[in-house]
């Protein structure tokens, strides 16, 4: 392999609702995710005194953060990716003034990178918001809450202006189409017209947290974070190109908003056929024109899209309801391993916006056995890690401009989708199951060192 570019930046990403744990700790309020304690597709469950979840504690971060950056150095990290719980900053999330016990925590986060030479790259919001929006207002359904989102970002930015030069807005703001709770904050699950108006709310917050940041850290880059959902067709039908096309469309109009700032007019004409009339201002036009400078995004797999009828009546009945691709193997988890399709959507993003790309999720959920003598020897992690990166390299011979890739959960955490320990992506392991059961002592899996060496080496030690 030829060595990546000197200024690539290696690392992994984190979110605080999966490691911090310290829920109730430092002033901070109840969020979106302490409500859903079985994930982001399970259900709303009200917290009384007492009761407990899995990320209540999840994986210690909050009080363990200086052991685990030292572990992140020790693999060669000049990156980790993290997010910034909204409700340590502003705990019911309307406040006029925010919570000092929890600017001081991430002050203490951001120092701890710092001396490790490990940049952090902060997200706004990473599938969470405070509670007390979703039931004082709504949730993204008000458009006051813009505001208050862009009071958090204008603190934030001010806050930490000298020790945080990446920035992103939300976490897979497309995901808000299938996880409204979560994405945007609608208790019930709302017509298509509210989640799109909620959505809408949203991505002119984005912006106007982008101009935020424009005026406040002239040195800093903000980009925005798309949930990398591409799709192939099953067959050539033109049919089956043509649907394709449009399912692609569904994620990629958010970053054709936030890249060009405006909305394309293949949704303009979706609205038109669904009957969904937005409350687009002025104001919020004049707002989007502020774009993002950079792109980052997620990528785990591709699926198939047919419009085959008896095929998509069989994939509902998978875990992902997507046509499964016959040439493609899958995970425990029943996602589809695809590394080329990361060389295809960096090409696609590339050749579509012209602005440099960040991979800022990737990697493999699995159960992973201790052996005997206290090893963790993950070679199906090690593989599939090296044939992604191995499609990053080619995609810089493209031509990309690649800034860097943060491999998800370089530490386990708490899944996203189902609250699960069991679901491992670490380098490191983390003695703790689904139950919540465990010491929580950290243990280098056989991952760790060869992540490191593929820093070391600027991934020159990756197997083609």
């Amino acid at each position: 392999m030829k060595p990546f570019p000197q200024a690539f930046l290696w690392g992994g990403a984190i979110a605080a609702n999966q490691v911090e744990g310290a829920y109730q700790e430092g002033g901070k309020g109840l969020s979106t995710s302490d409500v859903q304690p079985k994930g982001i597709f399970g259900d709303v469950v009200e917290r009384v005194p007492g009761d407990s979840g899995i990320k209540d504690i999840a994986i210690d971060f909050y009080h363990r953060y200086p052991e685990d950056i030292a572990l992140f150095n020790e693999m060669g990290f000049t990156c980790l990716r993290v997010s910034v719980a909204w409700t340590r900053i502003f705990p019911q999330g309307d406040e006029t003034q925010p919570n000092e016990a929890g600017l001081a925590f991430y002050d203490k986060l951001f120092d701890e990178l710092a001396s490790h030479n490990i940049q952090p790259m902060v997200t706004l919001s990473h599938y969470e918001m405070p509670w007390g929006l979703v039931n004082n207002y709504g949730g993204w359904g008000d458009r006051r809450v813009i505001g208050f989102f862009e009071r958090y970002a204008r603190t934030v930015f001010t806050r930490y202006k000298e020790k945080v030069k990446l920035w992103l807005t939300f976490n897979e703001i497309n995901m808000s189409l299938h996880a409204p709770l979560t994405g945007v904050g609608l208790k019930a699950p709302g017509s298509e017209a509210e989640i799109y108006q909620a959505i809408h709310h949203q991505l002119v917050a984005s912006a106007l947290a982008v101009k935020a940041c424009h005026d406040i850290i002239p040195d800093a880059r903000i980009g925005n974070m798309l949930l990398g959902g591409l799709m192939y067709p099953l067959t050539c039908k033109p049919d089956d190109v043509l649907e394709t096309m449009q399912q692609n469309r569904t994620w990629l109009f958010f970053g054709d908003i936030q890249c060009r700032g405006e909305y394309p007019g293949y949704m303009l004409r979706y609205f038109r056929d669904n009957h969904i009339q937005l409350n687009i201002t002025e104001e919020d036009r004049a707002a989007l024109k502020e774009t993002i400078d950079f792109i980052s995004f997620s990528y785990y797999m591709t699926g198939c899209v047919t419009t085959d009828e008896e095929e998509n009546q069989k994939a509902r009945g998978n875990i992902l309801s997507m046509v499964p691709n016959p040439h493609l193997k899958s995970s425990e988890w029943g996602w589809q391993i695809d590394p080329v399709g990361l060389r295809i959507l960096l090409n696609l993003l590339w050749d579509r916006y012209q602005k440099p790309l960040f991979i800022v999720e990737n990697g493999l959920g699995a159960k992973d056995k201790i052996e005997a003598d206290g090893s963790i020897n993950d070679t199906y992690r090690i593989s599939y890690l090296n044939d992604h990166l191995v499609q990053v390299g080619e995609a810089i011979e493209d031509g990309v401009q690649v800034l860097g890739y943060t491999c998800w959960g370089p530490i386990d955490l708490v899944s996203a989708s189902k609250a699960e320990m069991s679901k491992r992506y670490g380098f490191i392991y983390v003695d703790r199951d689904d139950d919540g059961n465990g010491t929580l002592e950290r243990r280098r899996k056989a991952s760790f060192n060869w992540y490191k060496e593929v820093i070391a080496t600027r991934g020159a030690s990756l197997k083609p």
